[in-house]
């Protein structure tokens, strides 16, 4: 079942017009069944709110389907996609901050659903900063490389390295700064 709640098929509906060159839409549709899970986790690592990375994830969707055309090669396509999903993501930040406006799950602490929750490892997540949160997750949560991270977040493959070793550290403080509170 799918987190967006069918929005692939909605996406794909309301853009029919075919492009030349552009991946058909059985196998654009495949590769993000696939790789679903893992948008939707990052998502989450970005925005902290269930229904917000939903948002994302479909704005990123409907992006890749138009923009399919401009995949210069099929094998990149996970990481064009992230780097989509990561822009929208950014996008429905700043919207956000604009309106202030917090709903409940923002003044608890939304948890995505289905996800067992250790609130420990969540919190001590959510004090390293994004530029490094994020690497880290892309790398060891979403098993990618350090070059595809590299090139989902436009830095060098040495940055990504100090960013996921730095994120690392900080999170290993963080719960160490936990254990020893009472």
């Amino acid at each position: 079942s799918s987190r967006c709640g069918g929005s692939l098929i909605g996406v794909i509906a309301m853009t029919r017009k075919k492009e030349n060159n552009a991946m058909d839409e059985r196998a654009f549709e495949q590769r993000v069944l696939e790789l679903e899970p893992r948008l939707y986790r990052t998502a989450c690592a970005i925005l902290w709110n269930d229904a917000d990375a939903a948002d994302a994830l479909q704005e990123c969707l409907l992006k890749a389907w138009r923009k399919r055309g401009s995949l210069k090669e099929e094998a990149c396509f996970n990481s064009w996609i992230t780097r989509i999903l990561i822009n929208e993501c950014h996008t429905l930040r700043y919207r956000l901050r604009r309106h202030k406006t917090v709903s409940f799950d923002e003044a608890v602490g939304d948890v995505p659903a289905g996800e067992p929750v250790d609130l420990g490892l969540r919190d001590a997540l959510r004090a390293v900063p994004e530029h490094l949160r994020l690497p880290l997750l892309l790398h060891h949560m979403e098993g990618y490389s350090l070059q595809e991270v590299a090139d989902m977040l436009h830095i060098s493959v040495a940055a990504a390295r100090g960013r996921v070793y730095q994120a690392r550290q900080k999170l290993r403080q963080q719960l160490d700064k936990e254990e020893q509170q009472p």
